[in-house]
């Protein structure tokens, strides 16, 4: 499943969690969504495209949904392209809106499913379906290496702007698909002035 929505940018009472708190993983896993904020009345909705189908439903049809929490078996997920989750409100607001894949392959890359804020520290893993690492892990920001050796995580200790961009891993000739990572600056974070996109916006560009 390729990824083409990125994390929304949004000013909102609520916050869409995942765990695990990865952006990709395989289609015989299970995730929970869960969202949190100033209100009891959030559902999470998931918005898939496949080709020229596209769905946007509650969590609840793809899998087990309580109040503001959501169970879902990602094997069904795997036949679409692309697919983004968020909160919404019985008002109307809406969430941060996050990137979930999943993928039938032998290693995942394992990566925070929301921007990192700039100055924080960062780990980004190499997951195998099945069995245990026993030689090398690379791993790939933009297509070029920048990490070889035994360690199963990219450590970056104090994250910049410069580190935003496309990862992924290889281990043994497999690759895992590639993940945008995200960098949240300080101006963004606190009171500086952006642009805010919003959900309608994002339909209306699909």
């Amino acid at each position: 499943m390729t990824v083409l929505f990125f994390p929304l940018d949004l000013n909102s009472a609520a916050s869409l969690t995942v765990s695990p708190n990865s952006v990709q993983h395989f289609i015989h896993d299970s995730v929970t969504l869960n969202c949190s904020g100033n209100s009891s009345q959030w559902r999470v909705m998931i918005f898939t495209q496949h080709t020229y189908r596209r769905k946007l439903r509650k969590c609840g049809y793809w899998g087990t949904e309580t109040e503001s929490t959501c169970n879902i078996d990602l094997y069904w997920f795997h036949r679409y392209q692309d697919a983004v989750s968020w909160c919404e409100s019985e008002s109307g607001q809406f969430s941060n809106g996050i990137n979930i894949t999943a993928h039938d392959t032998g290693v995942i890359l394992v990566s925070p499913v929301h921007p990192v804020n700039e100055g924080d520290s960062v780990a980004l893993g190499c997951k195998l379906r099945t069995g245990n690492f026993n030689s090398t892990v690379a791993f790939y920001k933009n297509g070029k290496l920048i990490q070889n050796g035994d360690g199963q995580k990219l450590n970056i200790s104090a994250v910049s702007k410069s580190d935003e961009g496309f990862y992924k891993c290889e281990y043994s000739g497999h690759e895992s698909p590639q993940s945008w990572m995200s960098v949240k600056g300080k101006c963004e974070r606190y009171s500086c002035r952006q642009k805010r996109n919003t959900l309608l916006s994002l339909f209306q560009k699909i």
